[in-house]
This record gives structure tokens, sequence and C-alpha cells, in this order.
């Protein structure tokens, strides 16, 4: 594979033409002109994955009739690698590359085309020349009949909605962009002009996000002291249920559910969601660990810090909601009840330190299959978790004065400002140790590379509160079997670990058809009247064949947590509460 680096001064001129004569069928079409070519061989490339969300997503297996051209002469194209194209261009100072790209997948993280609006990816649309990752490129593009409307974070050339230009890949693969006819409305807030493109509808109220969604930003920005854009874009698809966010550069794309932004719920997580990408633009876009840039586009980028890029920014998402003051303390707190909950029932937890967590995101965490509950965790769970922690400790520590937000704000000045790099994990170790005033090697090894179960208490009475479990009482049993219903059988999704199920011998797939001689038409209180220890003889039917099971019910481990305040709080406690949760 020959990678060719051009020097800017000489540098091709490189030109894409998007047509979607078959919008309908899911499909746009692509023309790739390169002028000034000096080499005489060239590889044409394409991502394998989008930064931001780390799976190996294999985009070239969307591509289809691929040729190439120099005037009127085809010229031969030989596919060195699943995602690399290699063509002689001795002698040819021209090309032309067309190729089709098949788009129906719907996510924030993948392309999606049909009559109504085109989300375009760009990893996943643009085939780009080896060794000019550096260089720009203008994209012009050709509705579909009845689209109007361009929306994205490139800028547009001499004013024209449909043509776009990149000064380099890096930047236009962080750059989705968005054909249709959406409903844009913007806000401006520091100098910064804010559009938010809301595509399928939905029963929003436009002056109430315009307002609350500015606050959320002109928060985000006091904790890192500035907002590098001058011009960010909000994609908001409304489905049905649709759900997730990626973050960009200077854009993020967000998953929304149409008909939930008048319910208060819906529209808290709504905020959460908009909060949580919008502070990447920060947290993993210019501030990150030193794997994620440059990336390498063919391959993974490992790193062990998705704890923090993705934890931390779960953490912030809520602590900022509740900082603007638009719910009460009591649902942030029990946002995070829920949090610690839902860790705490996954047995990985026991299994799978944040550090592995992170760095197996590539083959697990968007990989998970019947046993992940039990060997993995979230780093997005966990390190938000973590992250509270962390704000606790460190305000505790300095008695009021320095916060998690000041580790924040000195990284990004430190590392993406100064340094211009990532940071190591040691960097950001030492960043805290830095604000805090104390070490951190005895939480590092228990917390991060570790699986010492967290002494929630010993933080939250900080603050005066302390964690309560629910279920600290209940001596009710439990199989431990997580179950679907297909085709009118009860089938078997899950078994935790530990469980009464796991012991005994239940396998997933196997299909739940009697308990002690009766028949099963419903889990639903199939274990009414029954205690731990009691024994039960289930008949299961598994690949086609009966099993008898003898099952000795176990107690459900289970917890429900939920956050109490603690009596006689001392002026310290107050003190931090009030800093922590800005009351």
């Amino acid at each position: 594979m020959t990678t060719t680096t051009v020097n800017a001064a000489s540098a091709p001129q490189i030109n894409y033409y998007l047509t979607f004569p078959e919008a309908q069928a899911h499909y746009v079409d692509v023309e790739m002109n390169i002028n000034g070519i000096k080499q005489p061989e060239l590889n044409l490339k394409m991502p394998v994955w989008t930064p931001g969300s780390y799976l190996v997503r294999e985009f070239a297996r969307n591509i289809e009739t691929i040729t190439a051209s120099a005037g009127t002469k085809n010229i031969a194209l030989k596919k060195i690698r699943k995602n690399i194209w290699h063509l002689s261009t001795t002698g040819i100072s021209s090309l032309t590359i067309k190729y089709r790209v098949y788009a129906f997948e719907i996510s924030v993280r993948t392309s999606f085309i049909d009559a109504a609006h085109a989300f375009l990816s760009s990893p996943d649309i643009f085939i780009y020349p080896d060794g000019m990752l550096g260089q720009p490129s203008t994209i012009h593009i050709q509705p579909y009949k009845g689209w109007t409307t361009v929306s994205t974070s490139l800028e547009h050339v001499n004013n024209d909605a449909f043509t776009l230009h990149s000064p380099n890949y890096d930047i236009l693969f962080d750059s989705p962009i968005e054909v249709g006819t959406q409903d844009v409305f913007g806000f401006e807030t520091g100098g910064v002009k804010y559009e938010v493109a809301m595509c399928g509808g939905g029963n929003y109220d436009k002056e109430r996000l315009k307002k609350d969604m500015a606050r959320i930003v002109e928060e985000e920005t006091t904790i890192y002291g500035e907002n590098p854009n001058k011009h960010y874009t909000f994609i908001v698809h409304n489905y049905l249920k649709n759900g997730g966010g990626l973050e960009h550069l200077s854009s993020c794309v967000l998953g929304a559910s149409r008909d939930k932004y008048a319910d208060e719920k819906g529209y808290a997580s709504f905020l959460g969601l908009a909060a949580h990408e919008h502070f990447h633009l920060w947290n993993v876009k210019r501030l990150r660990p030193i794997a994620l840039g440059p990336f390498d586009y063919d391959n993974e980028n490992y790193t062990t810090n998705l704890w923090i890029a993705e934890g931390f920014t779960a953490y912030y998402q809520d602590i900022i909601v509740r900082r603007i003051h638009l719910y009460p303390p009591e649902y942030y707190l029990g946002l995070m009840a829920d949090n610690i909950t839902s860790s705490e029932n996954q047995p990985g937890t026991k299994v799978q330190s944040l550090a592995e967590s992170s760095y197996d995101a590539w083959i697990k965490a968007y990989r998970p299959n019947e046993n992940s509950v039990n060997s993995t965790i979230s780093y997005y769970t966990k390190g938000n978790i973590i992250a509270l922690l962390l704000d606790l400790e460190i305000i505790n520590t300095t008695k009021g004065a320095k916060s998690l937000d000041d580790v924040m704000r000195y990284m990004y000045n430190q590392y993406y400002k100064i340094k211009k790099r990532g940071y190591t994990d040691a960097e950001f170790k030492q960043g805290i140790e830095k604000i805090a005033g104390k070490n951190f090697d005895e939480f590092y090894k228990n917390y991060v590379y570790g699986v010492t179960p967290v002494d929630y208490n010993k933080y939250l009475q900080y603050a005066g509160y302390k964690l309560v479990d629910e279920y600290a009482d209940s001596n009710d049993p439990a199989l431990g079997v997580g179950t679907v219903v297909s085709g009118g059988k009860i089938i078997i999704s899950s078994v935790l670990r530990g469980s009464a199920a796991w012991v005994d011998g239940i396998n997933v797939n196997d299909e739940l058809v009697a308990i002690n001689g009766a028949e099963i038409t419903t889990t639903k209180g199939i274990l009414n009247g029954k205690k731990p220890g009691d024994k039960l003889t289930i008949v299961v039917n598994r690949d086609g064949l009966p099993l008898t099971l003898n099952v000795t019910l176990l107690r459900n481990t289970s917890v429900k947590y939920k956050v109490e305040q603690l009596d006689n709080l001392s002026p310290q406690q107050i003190s931090i509460r009030n800093k922590w949760l800005k009351l």
C-alpha cells in the first residue's frame, strides 16, 4: 500500500458532486473529481469507522458500482483491501471517480436516505485519496425533488446553500450533513450562532427550546472559559421512538421521540441528551485522550480513557441541567440513584474495570451479547459515577474552593490550547491531583484499574446525603432470568451470574414450558408464594427437546437505591452541597 503526502502548494483540487436520482430507494450517487494529480499511482480509501462511535463498521460494504475514468478513458480500479482501491495515474492529471452508496440504517452514526430527506454521515459517504487527509474539498449537492434546506457545520461557498467547503478530511468526517425540509431555528449566545435543525416533526416548543438550550450552552461554556466555535449545529432526528446522540467538532446529531417534548420527563431527557453531546465539543473533540487524534481511519484507535471522554460527559449532562435550575435537586438526585442502581445490578461491575471497558469498547461495548451483563460494564454509567465521586472529593478536600470543573478547565487549557495534543492516563490523573492537592493512587487502583466495590456513602456524606437500598430488607426469591415472548413462547434472553438459573443450568434460548407441573403462559406471578430455598421442577424446551431441571430459588440480590438526607448537617456539608448542586 502506497501512501503519498501531497505538498499543499501543488495539491490536487478535489470536488464531490452528490445527486439523489433514487432517494426513495435509499441511494446517493457520488462523483469525485480530482484535478492536478502528479503521482504515478493512487489509493482511494473509505473510513472503516466514525469518530465518537468505537466500532469498525466497514462502511465500504455499502458502496456499489465504483468506476474511474480520465476524460473518455476508463481507468482500472483494483481493490487491495476491504476499504482501499488502487489505480495507476501515470500520465493522468485529472480523475473522475463515480460510485453509489446505499444508505438505510437509522442511527446517529450512519447515513440514511429516503424520499423525505438525506442524512449523510460523512465517513460512510466520502472516499478520499490516500495521503491527502489534509487537503480541502468542495461538496456540491443536487437535492432530490422538494428538498430545500441543508444543515451542517461546514461552511457554505458564496452563500450557496447547496455548495459546501471543508478545509480537510478530518473536518469533513466530523461534519454530518442533513438535506431535506427540516424545520430550522436558532439562537445566539456569547457571540456564537446556534442552529437547531428539526427533522421529522414533533410537538416541540421552539421558544422554550431556544431559551433552555441557550442556558445549557452558557453553563457549559462557563466551565471551560470559552466557546471555540463561531457557529454550531444541532441536527435532531425525530422518530416515533428514537434515542442516542453523536458528537462532532462543531455540531452533533440527536435522536429523539417526536411526541415526548410535551412530557416533562421526556423534555428533561432531551435536554440532558443535548447537554451531553454539546459538552463533547470540549471533552473529547478538543480535550481528548492522546489516542483519539490524529485519527487512523483504517483501524481501531485504542484508549483506556473513554470513561473520561464519555463517563464524565454523562455526569455533566445531568448536573448541568440541575445547575441551570430547570428541575429541583431531587430530580438530579433521582437520576444519580438510578444510575448507581443500574451499575450495581450489573454483575459485570465485579468483572471488568473502567480502563478495560474503555479499551475493549471496539469488541464489546457495541457488540453486546446475552452474557454482556455478566462480564462487562458501561464506561458511560460507571464513568458517570466516578466523576461524581471525584467532584465531591475535590470539593470536600479543597473546602469548596475547587471542583471537577477546575480539572476540566485546567486540562483543556494545558493540553488542547498550550500543548496542542491529547493527554495520557497519567497526565489526567496528575491534573486531578494538582487541582485537589492530594494523591489519587488508591482511588485509581480501586475504581479505574480495579473492581473494588464503590464506597458511595463515603463521598455522599460530604454533601450531607446517604444512599439507601429500598430492597435491603427484602427476602424475595428470584430465578435471575430475563425473558422475551416470541411466537407465543416464553424464551430465556439472559441469565444473571450467580442466580438460581445460573447455578442450576437454565440457559439462554431455553423455552420455559412448566413449573412444578403447571404450564407457563406468562412470567407474571410465577414465584408468588415462593421463598428462597424452595425447590422447583422446571421443564424447558432446549433445541426442540424437553429437559427437566431441578432449581433451588435464591434470594433476589437486586438493589434499588434512593438518596436521603443525613440528619444534623454541619456547615461544611451544607457548603459542599450548595457548591455541588448550585443551590
